[in-house]
Order: C-alpha cells, then structure tokens, then sequence
C-alpha cells in the first residue's frame, strides 16, 4: 500500500481531530433548569477528605462547608476552596456516610443506620454531649441525609435496607429534631425506582441512592445515586419528575450533596489512586 502525499495525509488527520472535538462536544450531560453540570467550579480536598463523602452547610451559609469522610469520627469544617481544613473529633473511627446541620446540633450518619447528635460549638477541639441513635432505623446500609430546618425534620436515605423486599422501591425515613439533639421516628416514604428507570431509558435500574438534598428555591428534592451516576430530582411529595445521567469523566464517585442559600449546587467525589476528593460547585443562573 503506498503512502499518501504529505498535503493529503495531513488533512486527514485535521478531518480525524475535528470529528473527535465533535464527538467529545456531543458527550455533554444534561442539566437540570438553572445548573450547567458540564460547567463546575471544582475545588481538590486535601488529604485528610481524600473519601470524603456527605457535604452540608449550616443554614446554606456559604462560607462555611461542613464535611464527613469514611473513616474517622471527625466532622470537617472549611471554606469552599481553602486547604485551610479543620475538624471536631466526636467518636470512634467508623464507616460514616453523610453530615447534616440543624438548629446548631451536628447529625453524622454511619453506614449501618447510627446516628450521632452533638451541639456544634467551633470553638472547641471536640464534640460534647454527643448521643449515638441505635434502633431509629432498620437493619440495612445507609449513605443519605438531610435536615430541613422550616420543619425540623430529618430524612435519611436507605442504600440497602432489611423491610424493601423489592428493588422497586427505595424508601425515605422521617426523622424529628428536639431541641436537646434527641430523635424521633415520623413516618416514612417510598420513591418509585421504576419510575426513575423509564426515564433513565432503562428497562430495570438496581437503584442505590448516596447523597440527598433539597433545593431551597423549587422546593424538589435532589438524590444522588454513585452507583448509577444520575442525578434524581423528586417533587416535595417524593414523585419523580426528571432523571439525570452523570459524567464519569467529572463525577467520579458521587456521595454528597448540598445548596447554599444562593442557590448554588455543590457535589462531592471521593477521590480514587490518581486524583483527590473534590467538590464541585454549580452556580445558579435563573
């Protein structure tokens, strides 16, 4: 076979580089109304929140990010972008999974349901008055949770849990805040997981939801699933309404989630053997 002339090959290659910014452009995610998910800011944690995992700010303040990683019983606080991190030791090492703010008390969730209460005080080195909630949960894996502060309520995600007999399901507990950190038991819901495979456009979905939040300007909660990289926005009475695919490229393992009181979305990743966890910040445009 005979080479091509230089002018004929080197045209070749520009047509082959043109078509691969084509199709790299055409890999874009869909975006919820008022986010570009193809567009964050991203800000690298530092070593300490390398499997950092739930987000959460106190009233949406901005300034300050409250975080949790998988193995240390610490709750992490720091400004967006600031390598500047600081933390508050409040129990044993663990599989902790989310982290949520409510009425000045601090809630970690641990994996197997276990949840933990503390007055958040910043001043001091470590947590006090901390109580650990054994039995509000069924037997079952849990990586979600938010706090809602207009009702005092707190709403914890199931990964896996011991009641769902069917993957069709996912379920949703309620739990009520006092003013002394104690929890409560308030019901619970189910979110439709057939739903969310029918707009996916997949015929069935093993449906595994890590993160949760709630949108303070539409009021629709926002879940977020690692395993299946999409994004799920629900109507406050948990009806699925739109589905999401996430970009591997960008959300590399998705755990948390959280809005500020601008509007503004933010999601973390853990990081894996070659890059750091990070959060990826998502700024609202009406």
């Amino acid at each position: 076979m005979k080479h091509l002339p230089k002018p004929i090959f080197l045209c070749f290659i520009i047509v082959i580089c043109l078509l691969c910014i084509k199709c790299t452009g055409q890999q874009k995610s869909r975006s919820p109304k008022g986010y570009d998910l193809n567009n964050p800011i991203k800000y690298n944690m530092p070593e300490a929140l390398h499997e950092i995992s739930g987000i959460a700010f106190n009233k949406g303040n901005p300034d300050m990010m409250f975080a949790e990683q998988d193995e240390e019983g610490e709750l992490f606080y720091f400004k967006p972008g600031s390598m500047n991190v600081k933390q508050i030791k409040f129990g044993k090492g663990g599989d902790y999974e989310d982290v949520a703010i409510i009425n000045n008390q601090a809630i970690m969730l641990r994996s197997d349901g276990v949840l933990f209460t503390f007055p958040l005080d910043l001043k001091k080195a470590g947590a006090t008055n901390v109580k650990q909630w054994d039995n509000l949960l069924p037997k079952g894996e849990y990586e979600g949770m938010y706090a809602y502060d207009s009702n005092q309520s707190v709403y914890v995600l199931c990964k896996h849990c011991s009641i769902e007999k069917t993957s069709k399901t996912s379920t949703v507990f309620t739990l009520k805040l006092s003013a002394d950190g104690s929890l409560k038991n308030a019901g619970q819901h189910t979110i439709d997981v057939g739903r969310i495979s029918k707009l996916a456009g997949v015929k069935k979905m093993n449906f595994h939801p890590s993160g949760l939040s709630k949108n303070p300007k539409t009021n629709e909660w926002y879940i977020l699933s690692s395993v299946n990289k999409v994004l799920v926005i629900a109507d406050a009475n948990w009806n699925v309404k739109e589905v999401y695919p996430l970009n591997p490229g960008k959300f590399g393992q998705p755990e948390g989630i959280a809005f500020d009181n601008q509007n503004n979305l933010y999601i973390s990743n853990e990081g894996d053997k070659i890059g750091a966890g990070n959060v990826l910040k998502f700024t609202f445009k009406p």
